[in-house]
């Protein structure tokens, strides 16, 4: 196990240099001036056409200054290499936006995306596998037909028209005004008891929660109910069902594990959703996170800020893969990572 890891982590290392060269190109060849984007963007270009001489080359000298205080008035392969550099030293550079170094900016937005994924990936997990299982037993059963209509509904429903309604009608006084629809926090939340600083955070993260977590819970559990339905048919389970083992026996102790195989799979891709974010969901419940910072970003062309999510999210994707293969040979011991 120790050896395939190290070997693992050292392919890690010209993978995450690829990316990196990828994602710099491309955000360095996306049209437009993040500079100009930063400094008023377009009504900057309109002044300069209305105004005199004089005022278009302060403008210019203000633009040159500002790229050379940020280093994009260097080769390229020099602001790779220091960007390289820096991001090797947790440095991401200085966001030309917000005019504040990336990790500033980055940091809290990363911490409440990953705070309500994990309340939304703990949820999906808890409910989608013991759902799944049961559609899987219960097949072709009222129960389960039911069931199976209603996750599909979910999982078609789209997540901003199911927020705004959730707005409309539970965060209205005049319909009824049970949660908050707007951040994770009410104004001087900091100075309430404790108790009710809890009610507060819990009635602010309520509703963005539920709206990040229903689709990936009926898309799981279909993944859980198949899983399911192909190992029961197997020879060992009829072999066990024969020896008079009690059916709870043989679902959950010889059905259960092997049919987790490819829910494994499926959390590889569950680091990098955490610091994704939804642009939709974190816009319409007004929540600073990932998904509205990268949005921001990627509209004012703020390359530093870009990159940094862009990187972020890939070694993720790697961590998760590493992930999915160390829990193979927990959920299978047959599975040997050294072969």
């Amino acid at each position: 196990m120790i050896t395939y890891l190290l070997k693992r982590f050292l392919l890690m290392i010209p993978t995450l240099i690829g990316i990196t060269l990828l994602v710099f190109a491309i955000s360095h060849l996306a049209p437009g001036d993040p500079v100009q984007a930063s400094m008023g963007g377009s009504a900057m270009g309109g002044g300069m056409d209305s105004g005199g001489g004089g005022n278009e080359l302060d403008m210019q000298e203000q633009l040159e200054r500002r790229r050379k205080e940020l280093g994009l008035d260097k080769p390229l392969y020099v602001q790779y290499a220091r960007w390289v550099g820096g991001m090797a030293t947790g440095d991401f550079g200085k966001s030309t936006k917000y005019n504040a170094p990336v990790r500033d900016k980055l940091l809290p937005a990363l911490a409440v995306t990953a705070e309500l994924n994990l309340y939304a990936i703990f949820l999906i997990y808890l409910i989608a596998v013991p759902l799944g299982i049961h559609a899987a037993v219960r097949r072709g059963k009222p129960d389960e037909r039911a069931a199976g209509v209603g996750l599909f509904a979910l999982y078609s429903a789209p997540s901003f028209w199911v927020a705004t309604l959730l707005l409309f009608y539970l965060c209205n006084p005049e319909w009824f005004y049970v949660f908050e629809g707007s951040g994770l926090h009410a104004e001087g939340s900091d100075s309430m008891p404790f108790i009710d600083w809890l009610w507060d955070a819990a009635r602010h993260r309520v509703l963005p929660v539920l709206c990040m977590t229903y689709g990936g819970l009926a898309g799981l559990s279909r993944f859980a109910r198949a899983g399911m339905l192909e190992i029961i048919r197997a020879d060992y389970i009829r072999t066990a069902r024969a020896k008079g083992l009690s059916e709870k026996v043989v679902i959950l102790k010889h059905a259960l594990r092997n049919s987790m195989i490819p829910i494994v799979t499926l959390m590889a891709g569950l680091l990098p959703s955490m610091i994704g974010g939804s642009v939709i969901i974190e816009f319409i419940f007004n929540i600073n996170g990932m998904g509205l910072l990268g949005f921001e970003a990627l509209l004012s062309r703020d390359y530093n800020m870009i990159m940094a999510i862009a990187t972020l999210s890939a070694v993720l994707v790697l961590a998760g893969m590493l992930l999915s293969d160390v829990l193979y040979t927990i959920v299978d011991p047959r599975i040997s990572l050294e072969g």
